[in-house]
């Protein structure tokens, strides 16, 4: 069997277009504002803000955190999600290094 068209690319170029596809729809970048605003919330708290049915909520929440965007532990029958201090900092890395490319080069 060949290789995944992933495989030619680096670990943070594939982990990279995972947050870039996760952030891409305005619900997922909805959830990561409100955790933002509440630091830590409850999954039925963000049904609340959210105006979307909950099985779309559980899905939107799943693609955030398969792309470790976000974290959530068990509190009782409820799950409590925030963000994913160390995702968001791999991802200002790589924003900070194309600001400072940008600013310092001359382009067409």
């Amino acid at each position: 069997m060949g290789r995944s068209k992933t495989d030619h690319f680096t670990e943070q170029q594939n982990q990279i277009a995972l947050i870039a596809k996760a952030l891409g729809h305005p619900a997922r970048v909805a959830i990561i504002d409100h955790l933002l605003k509440v630091n830590a919330c409850i999954g039925n708290a963000i049904l609340e803000e959210i105006p979307l049915a909950q099985p779309t909520i559980s899905q939107h929440l799943k693609v955030l955190r398969d792309a470790n965007l976000i974290k959530g532990t068990i509190d009782g029958n409820a799950i409590c999600y925030c963000i994913n201090e160390t995702t968001f900092e791999l991802l200002n890395s790589y924003f900070q290094n194309i600001t400072t490319h940008v600013i310092h080069q001359n382009c067409c």
